[in-house]
């Protein structure tokens, strides 16, 4: 019977935990998403540029400067758990600056639906 109760106490607790109040009962999981993930290629030699790359993801007054942790397939990303309609400005050394057209973040109840881009850089 002690542990009937148990169960019963802890339950509500445990289901709390798992969903937010206005996610009519969907199941969320915790990690933050990365809304951008941008991927830097020379358009000559399709490699991957990692290297001395600035890739900058702006939305209005907002500004943030997206990061690579993959040196052997470097992919650029930002944004988390951020909506937004951002413009990336993308630039290195020997390259032509890219600016890209707007790409929209949008949500769905738990999380940011991420956006993958492939950016081919010009060599000067």
């Amino acid at each position: 019977m002690k542990k009937l109760l148990l169960i019963i106490a802890v339950a509500p607790l445990l289901l709390a935990t798992q969903c937010n109040e206005d996610d009519n009962g969907i199941a969320c999981t915790e990690e933050a998403r990365a809304g951008l993930n941008i991927t830097i290629k020379d358009a000559e030699t399709n490699a991957y540029l990692n290297e001395g790359v600035s890739v900058v993801a702006t939305d209005g007054s907002y500004s943030e400067t997206l990061e690579s942790f993959d040196s052997a397939e470097p992919v650029f990303s930002g944004a988390y758990e951020r909506q937004g309609n951002y413009t990336i400005t993308v630039s290195k050394t020997g390259y032509v600056t890219y600016i890209s057209e707007v790409i929209s973040v949008t949500s769905d109840v738990c999380h940011v639906i991420p956006q993958q881009r492939t950016i081919l850089l010009q060599p000067e």
